[in-house]
């Protein structure tokens, strides 16, 4: 498994004890949804195991990916949502067992102006979020779907720690917005090109 940085490692020891104290520690099984599109959200999660993919849906209501979250890290627009008292317009979903804090929102403002590394790390995700977004825009625009496909993968593996990525055809077909018949053909050619190896619910993405 690829390493994260700890909370004790990103805040100050004060703010850590409280996160602790006033957050609520939650788990969720792989597939399980997080957040979902049009609630509102109460808390911010701040994941500390598993990943998790963030989701926006269109008007026709066709679903992209928009970016993947780690321990450590978490989700702005969650943050956004919570503060504003919004409804949520993202969907999360738990890539693995994911265990989070969430936060809840009275101590969201709370401490930004009571702990420069809370106001540091909520900056420093709108920024990653954002830079996030604007790669899969360049992505969807720009790139062939193979090199998006690849792009996938890659992630993926950076997520897990392992070249071996546990998904169907499927899965990946939803997550970029194509057909998994498209999805076959593309795996099956980067296998032909010794860029992967296929197997049931399995890819194993190779060294070059």
């Amino acid at each position: 498994m690829p390493s994260h940085p700890t909370l004790e490692s990103i805040f100050e020891p004060a703010l850590v004890k409280e996160i602790y104290q006033f957050g609520d520690l939650m788990h969720f099984a792989e597939s399980d949804v997080i957040m979902d599109y049009g609630k509102y959200i109460r808390m911010m999660p701040l994941i500390t195991k598993g990943s998790i993919k963030v989701m926006r849906k269109d008007d026709a209501g066709n679903e992209i990916l928009l970016y993947y979250l780690s321990a450590s890290e978490s989700c702005s627009m969650a943050y956004s949502c919570c503060m504003e008292a919004k409804k949520s317009v993202v969907k999360a979903i738990a890539e693995d067992d994911v265990e989070l804090i969430a936060i809840p929102q009275v101590k969201l403002d709370e401490w930004l102006c009571k702990y420069s590394s809370w106001k540091n790390y909520i900056m420093r995700g709108f920024n990653d979020r954002l830079l996030e977004m604007i790669k899969s825009v360049e992505s969807i625009a720009f790139h062939q779907l193979d090199e998006r496909l690849l792009h996938y993968l890659q992630e993926k593996q950076r997520l897990s720690g392992s070249s071996l990525i546990k998904t169907s055809h499927y899965t990946i077909a939803d997550d970029l917005h194509t057909s998994r018949v498209v999805i076959s053909r593309l795996l099956k050619q980067l296998e032909n090109d010794g860029r992967v190896i296929l197997y049931r619910n399995e890819i194993k993405l190779l060294k070059l």
